[in-house]
């Protein structure tokens, strides 16, 4: 049976807290790796470029949403473009570790906590890096609808997209080894996706911009959800 969104969220939040904070912290900073670590970082690498080149060069009196910001990294090149950012994560201990990296500013609020927090208000960007591939394809629907409805321009987010040979791979547990308990991820159907992203929750979007991005054991596909009219 498919887990819950709050089922998950807990999961995930376990997972960075208790599991894999030094590997994340490695992953993430500028020391050489080696391996499959490489290539995910060069993967996670390119992504972030590519989202952020999808975000407007002056970001001036902007406010947007890091969800699941992880060590900062998109957060970081987002405030030094003017906008005031938002920084969220699950996991108080890499939250802990992004504002350590940021080094204090007024340009970042970083938060331990659910993206989907609607205290924090409204936003001019929503950016979901590698954020809802952990939540079943419907989950996920709705997370990015709520989010939707607090966006003035444009919900940024990844999606793990199902290909038979990734379908079979996270099947036989090949692919991410789960002695460590990491989260599952959900490959969606991109077909599916952009279907339930016409559901009335998304009146004023429109689907825009789409990228993959393949590096060695990462995979991932960057989609924009962007208002018009």
């Amino acid at each position: 049976m498919a887990m819950t969104y709050e089922h998950r969220r807990g999961e995930i939040e376990t997972y960075f807290d208790r599991t894999a904070l030094a590997a994340w912290e490695k992953l993430t900073g500028t020391t050489p790796v080696s391996g499959i670590r490489a290539t995910v970082r060069a993967g996670r690498d390119a992504m972030r470029a590519t989202l952020l080149s999808w975000l407007p060069e002056n970001m001036r009196g902007m406010r947007l949403l890091d969800a699941g910001c992880g060590t900062g990294a998109l957060a970081m090149a987002a405030a030094a473009r003017g906008a005031q950012v938002v920084a969220i994560d699950l996991s108080p201990q890499l939250v802990a570790l992004a504002a350590q990296r940021a080094g204090g500013g007024e340009k970042i609020r970083f938060c331990a906590g659910d993206m989907l927090d609607e205290s924090h208000g409204r936003f001019d960007y929503v950016v979901c890096m590698d954020s809802i591939i952990h939540y079943a394809p419907g989950d996920a629907a709705n997370a990015l609808a709520r989010l939707a409805a607090r966006t003035n321009h444009a919900v940024l987010f990844t999606f793990a997209p199902f290909t038979p040979l990734l379908g079979t791979m996270l099947t036989v547990g090949k692919m991410f080894p789960r002695g460590d308990k990491s989260p599952a991820i959900e490959p969606q159907s991109e077909r599916a996706l952009r279907r339930r992203l016409t559901a009335p929750a998304f009146d004023g979007f429109i689907t825009a911009r789409s990228q993959r991005i393949k590096s060695g054991f990462y995979f991932s596909q960057a989609m924009e959800l962007k208002k018009w009219g």
